[in-house]
């Protein structure tokens, strides 16, 4: 049973005993190819939740959907600009490259073993946190950038100057094409296909190798990831 005073609470009898129950949906995305389900499952929906219907899919969770007679579009234009505002990176030069070439980013132990002492650690380590996380977000629709927002994002813990700058080229990278998506393809063969490559014991804190895989269906990407 609804309660009549909020929305999100639910109550159901057991055993004599009173469950309680609440519930929390801000946004949900219905989708599918058949449109009297789609239909069927809002009517469903609302006799048990209070609910507002959008219509068509146009902005959700920080992606931008757009639509064509090449397929479907999806980018987070919007929440890379928001990102980039918010470090005061407006203004920055943009970079061509998310990440500098052969560039290997080191941990404060390597460092200390190695006598080295040019890198401080930042004093703000909440701060970096926050940005690799809002980084990786942001990967969800620019496999472009997954290799070079996984390499600072192995440090979340104790990270140094060297990292954050890391952090910001991407940023300054996503500035020069912060339109950039993923292209959902209307036209296709119904084949699926997967690369994968690794750069071979390149992490000079532990000898081990980065790989990195992407899975294409019908020509679209659905699925990537760089990991060590």
């Amino acid at each position: 049973m609804k309660s009549k005073h909020d929305h999100s609470l639910f109550i159901k009898e057991e055993n004599g005993k009173q469950v309680i129950l609440l519930v929390y949906v801000d946004d949900l995305l219905i989708t599918g190819n058949d449109t009297a389900m789609i239909q069927e499952a809002k009517v469903t929906l609302h006799k048990a939740f209070k609910i507002k219907d959008l219509g068509n899919l146009i902005y959700f969770l920080g992606n931008e959907v757009c639509r064509s007679a090449k397929g479907i579009l999806l980018c987070q234009r919007k929440y890379a600009l928001e990102l980039i505002a918010e470090l005061g990176l407006s203004g920055a030069k943009p970079a061509i490259t998310p990440m500098e070439q052969n560039k290997r980013l080191t941990t404060v132990e390597y460092d200390e073993h190695c006598h080295l002492d040019h890198d401080p650690t930042l004093a703000d380590v909440r701060g970096y946190q926050r940005l690799i996380g809002k980084l990786l977000y942001l990967t969800m629709t620019r496999p472009d950038i997954v290799y070079s927002v996984q390499t600072p994002s192995q440090f979340m813990q104790a990270p140094k100057q060297s990292h954050l700058e890391a952090a910001y080229r991407v940023v300054r990278y996503v500035k020069n094409e912060h339109g950039l998506g993923i292209l959902m393809s209307a036209i296709g063969d119904m084949t699926l296909s997967a690369y994968r490559d690794a750069d071979w014991a390149s992490c000079p804190n532990s000898r081990k190798s980065v790989i990195g895989y992407l899975v294409k269906f019908d020509g679209s990407l659905i699925s990537w990831k760089s990991k060590k």
